[in-house]
């Protein structure tokens, strides 16, 4: 039998919600493009409800206890003394999310001994050392496509909230002003703008249809290029490389995975080729970006706002500069864990679960890494190598 270790973030403040704004949700049964939604034999939850937290559990205990199997949940995540630190050498299964990543660093996979198997309950397995899990042969999965829709509809409410000025401007209204000029101040038209998305995936795709109505001129640049008729439909310009790109953009939105060639892409010599006063929107990953670079931009007007919810490490500790740095969106890792997006990436967990535990094959599209390499979505979207270093800082978050 299997000791599943599950991290999961904290609950509510205030408790397990009782009751929910809505009491259902849409029905999606297939993403664009066709690929069908996760397919398990089963569910034990409600779509719709929190599972991403603790008592949540992602709906996985009925099914794993039933089955004889042993399920560890916490948010106990960092630091030598952590619930995960203390589970993690006899579990056999480690499930995470990106929103509150259990960092499975080098140091970690060889004190588990019996781990052989990684699920990221999202898409984005970089907190994974994806190079330690190819040498010890290892399997890492995640629900491809699970929220892919999700973080575009973020990326498109984050530009607009930057360019629009609207964050400060329901400030005023909170604090009891009226404040018309200090909120147009910084209030610009998306329309007629450049905007381009650092990556062209299923995210960043998605984020160009979106924006495609708002009569903006769309760029994009990836290591794979849109097929032809796609980039006729969007009327988008390809860029080959970033450089590129950012030197004819008002708009900069990264959708672009995490692995060594991208770690640290925006620094101070690519801000530096940006249009004075572009907005930049992350929802990929923090660590694209060089933190200290992105504070200093924004101080000296190279960017005019920066915004998402993606951070290095997370949680990020309570001093971290984005927290307080001006003209800044940030949130925490959201985008992707909306209650809609739980019930996919719950329901993606628990058919990885019954292939694995079944002995039957996952997916090819949810693979990250199988016999000893990069495979499925990972040979796709990933390049072997280790971007965990530096995450014992989240350490920090609750001294």
């Amino acid at each position: 039998m299997a000791k599943v270790l599950c991290v999961l973030y904290d609950d509510p403040v205030e408790g397990y919600p009782k009751s929910y704004a809505r009491g259902d949700i849409p029905k999606v049964e297939r993403y664009p493009g066709g690929q069908t939604v996760p397919s398990p034999k089963g569910i034990d939850f409600k779509p719709g409800v929190l599972l991403g937290s603790v008592s949540g559990e992602l709906g996985l205990r009925p099914f794993l206890e039933s089955q004889g199997h042993t399920l560890v949940v916490t948010a106990d995540k960092d630091g030598a003394n952590s619930a995960f630190e203390r589970e993690l050498p006899d579990a056999e299964i480690v499930i995470s999310q990106p929103f509150w990543p259990a960092y499975l660093t080098a140091e970690r996979i060889a004190k588990a001994r019996k781990l052989k198997l990684a699920i990221t309950a999202g898409i984005g397995s970089d907190h994974v050392d994806l190079q330690a899990a190819i040498e010890r042969g290892m399997t890492v999965a995640e629900v491809t496509y699970c929220n892919s829709i999700s973080v575009s509809e973020h990326v498109v409410m984050m530009i607009l909230a930057l360019v629009r000025n609207y964050i400060p401007s329901y400030q005023w209204v909170v604090n009891g002003g009226w404040n018309i000029a200090d909120c147009v101040s910084r209030s610009y038209d998306l329309e007629g703008m450049a905007v381009g998305t650092v990556g062209s995936g299923r995210i960043g795709t998605a984020v160009l249809r979106r924006l495609k109505p708002f009569d903006v001129q769309l760029h994009y640049t990836d290591r794979h290029r849109l097929p032809a008729d796609v980039e006729q439909e969007l009327n988008v310009t390809f860029h080959p490389n970033a450089e590129s790109l950012v030197r004819v953009c008002d708009v900069v939105t990264i959708n672009t995975p995490l692995h060594p060639e991208t770690e640290h892409l925006f620094n101070d010599a690519l801000i530096a080729k940006m249009r004075r006063g572009a907005y930049l929107v992350n929802t990929a990953r923090g660590k694209i970006c060089d933190r200290d670079a992105i504070a200093r931009a924004l101080k000296t007007g190279q960017l005019a706002g920066y915004a998402g919810d993606v951070w290095f490490p997370q949680p990020a500790p309570k001093d971290h500069p984005w927290r307080t740095m001006p003209h800044h969106g940030m949130t925490p890792h959201v985008s992707g864990t909306s209650l809609s997006a739980q019930a996919r990436y719950a329901a993606g967990v628990r058919e990885i679960l019954e292939c694995w535990l079944g002995g039957r094959p996952i997916r090819e599209e949810y693979l990250i890494v199988a016999g000893g390499e990069l495979a499925g979505a990972g040979a796709h979207s990933y390049s072997a190598g280790n971007v965990t270093g530096g995450s014992d800082e989240a350490a920090r978050f609750k001294k």
